[in-house]
């Protein structure tokens, strides 16, 4: 399975996807949601198929829109459907000491999710 990796905007995020890592970081703020994460569904759709053995996904958001906040959930929810997959992701979720509002956003894509979720906290995210 071939590598995504979509470059960081002023409004989209870096976006790293590969076979047994998922890396979204920066600003999640696209203009058309719908157009930013289409290649990135198509992905995980095909690596959902063949999932690696061990699949870590580290969200470390700036900053995520609400848009961009119901693809991430619909990502983690293409990966959650998967049978055994409990065994198999790890989800990092990454905010800024001090950031509540990211803070809580990870506590409620955890309850939405199975999959192992981890906070780590940060002094500051990398741009």
């Amino acid at each position: 399975m071939k590598d995504l990796l979509i470059e960081p905007t002023r409004k989209s995020p870096l976006v790293s996807l590969k076979q047994g890592h998922i890396e979204f970081s920066g600003r999640s703020i696209p203009e058309d949601p719908a157009e930013f994460f289409k290649p990135i569904i198509q992905w995980i759709k095909e690596y959902a198929k063949a999932l690696a053995d061990q699949t870590t996904i580290n969200l470390k958001f700036e900053y995520i829109n609400t848009a961009s906040t119901k693809w991430i959930y619909n990502i983690l929810k293409i990966l959650g459907e998967i049978e055994g997959h409990q065994k198999k992701i790890v989800i990092n979720w990454h905010y800024e000491t001090g950031d509540d509002d990211m803070y809580e956003l990870g506590h409620v894509l955890k309850k939405l999710v199975l999959s192992p979720f981890n906070f780590i906290e940060v002094e500051e995210q990398e741009e």
